[in-house]
């Protein structure tokens, strides 16, 4: 029996909670999905979840002149802050939080996509981070980036951006790369994100898909490993 509720907000159909999905489960948490763009206002389920999970999508955080529906998360993690209930931030999700906490979201200076690793920083390395190790590669998918918001802990960084994770307390995690993805579900992402891919130097498909069966398994493993020890913090 399920004794938790874990509601993730989506904003495309392929970037959902992937290999996080079975540790959920096996912490007793029943996951429902709300599509963000499919009307609003989000329902009470949002607001009442043991846990509220802000999931990635080819957005930008500012775009609400475009996508009026962002207004709406923004208002909703605005009161989930101001809760302390437990709140994860994937990519888009990660720079949602930040707008909301005050600090500023933007183009950063290049696209970062595929594999590459990250630097965990003192804090980040006594984190639930730590699962990570040194120098392992994860999935990088994004070409915003923000500011560290105020009252916020900086938990790793990339060759290009600063702001890779960051932290408040024991119930807010911010994730600017993947770590949910499963290598087997990545060729919806090679589909959904085919133009976005082309587009950009230095990136193909084969590239990725080889470099996802290479490093995919490892950080699955991994990525179990933080999400358990997160949600034990947090709901402890």
């Amino acid at each position: 029996m399920k004794t938790r509720s874990a509601v993730a907000i989506r904003h495309v159909a392929f970037e959902d909670l992937g290999s996080f999905a079975p540790v959920l489960d096996a912490a007793g948490y029943a996951v429902g999905y709300l599509e963000a763009a499919d009307g609003l206002p989000l329902p009470a389920s949002a607001e009442d979840a043991d846990l509220l999970v802000i999931l990635g999508g080819p957005i930008g955080a500012y775009e609400d002149d475009a996508y009026p529906f962002l207004m709406d998360e923004l208002r909703l993690v605005e009161r989930r802050l101001a809760s302390g209930r437990p709140l994860l931030g994937i990519c888009l999700g990660a720079q949602l939080i930040a707008r909301a906490m005050g600090a500023s979201v933007y183009p950063g200076p290049v696209k970062e996509i595929g594999w590459s690793p990250v630097r965990l920083t003192a804090a980040g390395a006594s984190s639930c981070l730590r699962h990570l190790g040194a120098g392992a590669p994860v999935l990088h998918w994004h070409g915003d980036t923000f500011d560290l918001p105020q009252g916020a802990t900086r938990l790793a960084s990339s060759e290009h951006y600063e702001n890779q994770a960051f932290s408040c307390g024991e119930t807010l995690l911010a994730l600017q790369f993947h770590l949910e993805v499963e290598p087997p579900r990545l060729e919806r992402w090679f589909v959904g994100h085919a133009a976005e891919i082309a587009a950009t130097a230095g990136i193909d498909v084969p590239g990725l898909r080889r470099d996802s069966r290479i490093h995919g398994p490892s950080l699955a493993a991994a990525a179990a490993k933080v999400l358990a020890e997160w949600l034990g913090r947090g709901q402890a």
